[in-house]
């Protein structure tokens, strides 16, 4: 039938118009989409700040107690709320200043949180399991009653073991106390550079503070961008990112310096909650 066979040809050229139309569309809209991607602008660096090895030994400028007041003032003005102090509590067999025990008072006092960072300080590849757990639990038993205490455990050395063994056996005793690894993504040298300092000032060496300042923030301000450039390239995307420093006088001295170092980086400062 000539018309039924007109209908079939005309029928199936407009299902391949059709097709050709969608075919147009989806590749239309992937371009879109890879544009949109391509122009759509990285997530927010944002980073939460931590100190280790709370209550310190004393370094070269201030007595530990003026440095723990100058650091809370530091992050008072840099309007850094909930920063994390994380407790060596074997350091507190050594009574600097007024004592350790008030100095991390003071911090959960003025609104900062609290986790273990063990009793001894010992590397885990190091210790037997047994006898590495048994040291978090001393720590974890007189952290318990603590203002500000929060269920973290951040390992000393970043050390999680040097194999599988370690590794499982710490994050079972971990989940089996309901504790969190307090991770950490941008490391760095602050405690060796105030070493550096505290040993020129026991040499009696001058000391360019404006220098030293310098040197502080743009360290970790850099290594900051660079880990968050490792992030994004390795897992596609960046995290809240944790910064580690330590209890040290130059983190007291040049906290206010270092936050708007990061801000003129375009991090935002946010709670380690």
């Amino acid at each position: 039938n000539p018309r039924r066979f007109g209908r079939m040809i005309r029928a199936r050229a407009a299902m391949r118009a059709a097709k050709v139309a969608l075919m147009a569309l989806s590749v239309a809209l992937g371009v879109m989409a890879a544009a949109a991607a391509v122009a759509a602008p990285p997530e927010p660096k944002r980073i939460a700040l931590s100190f280790d090895d709370v209550p310190r030994h004393p370094g070269g400028f201030m007595t530990p107690d003026q440095r723990t007041a100058e650091l809370i003032e530091g992050l008072r003005r840099a309007g850094v709320a909930r920063a994390g102090f994380f407790v060596t509590t074997g350091n507190l067999a050594h009574d600097f200043g007024q004592g350790g025990e008030a100095r991390i008072r003071a911090y959960a006092a003025a609104g900062h949180v609290i986790g273990n960072h063990s009793h001894s300080h010992d590397w885990l590849w190091q210790s037997s399991v047994e006898t590495y757990v048994a040291d978090l639990d001393r720590a974890e038993a007189w952290l318990a009653a603590m203002p500000g205490k929060r269920p973290w455990y951040r390992f000393p050395y970043l050390d999680e073991g040097r194999d599988l063994a370690r590794r499982d056996a710490l994050r079972a005793a971990l989940r089996e106390r309901g504790l969190l690894n307090a991770y950490v993504t941008v490391d760095n040298f602050d405690w060796a550079v105030d070493g550096l300092a505290t040993r020129a000032i026991e040499d009696g060496r001058p000391v360019d503070r404006t220098a030293l300042r310098d040197l502080f923030v743009e360290t970790i301000v850099e290594t900051a961008d660079f880990n968050v450039r490792i992030a994004r390239e390795t897992l596609g995307r960046s995290p809240a990112h944790v910064l580690l420093l330590h209890e040290t006088d130059l983190a007291a001295m040049f906290i206010v310096d270092l936050v708007e170092g990061l801000r003129n980086a375009g991090w935002t400062i946010i709670p380690i909650d």
